[in-house]
């Protein structure tokens, strides 16, 4: 079975919206965070992992444009990171421990890594959006790395 240009533009704006969604879904979670945490380094941290994160967005929308799609505009269509981000919101406000978001923020990356290796990894996704995943994960990636080293350093320090 042969991908036609259309079908496979049409698959990469549709993945590239899905990671739209679930980056800015995150970078709403960083920039409420900050507004929550007491120690004012990890309110610097977030807001700069806010501003990366829409960064990264401003990219894959470009992208997205460059295929003649429309990008996302709104929160996650994957409904169990919008469930994550919804519950632990409301978790988040009961506890307002640092450690506490610092720790959540880490499991998020997690999951937004895992969407970005998903897709790389999947068999039948066309090699043009792989490429394309591949060329954010090194952000990704570092994301991922500044929130487990913080979570580390905050465990050590207990």
């Amino acid at each position: 079975m042969t991908t036609n240009n259309a079908d496979l533009r049409q698959e990469k704006v549709e993945t590239l919206n899905e990671l739209i969604q679930a980056t800015r879904d995150s970078a709403e979670f960083y920039a409420d965070a900050a507004k929550a945490v007491k120690n004012p380094q990890l309110r610097s941290l977030f807001d700069d992992m806010a501003e990366s994160k829409q960064g990264l967005v401003g990219s894959m929308a470009r992208e997205v444009r460059a295929e003649a799609g429309q990008p996302a505009t709104d929160g996650s269509l994957r409904g169990s990171l919008h469930q994550f981000y919804s519950t632990l919101r409301a978790e988040m406000a009961k506890d307002h421990g640092d450690y506490a978001y610092v720790k959540e923020l880490e499991k998020s990356e997690d999951r937004l890594m895992a969407a970005f290796h998903d897709v790389i990894k999947r068999d039948d996704a066309p090699k043009a959006v792989k490429e394309s995943l591949l060329s954010y994960l090194p952000k990704v990636q570092q994301h991922h790395d500044t929130m487990r080293e913080r979570k580390w350093a905050m465990e050590a320090r207990h």
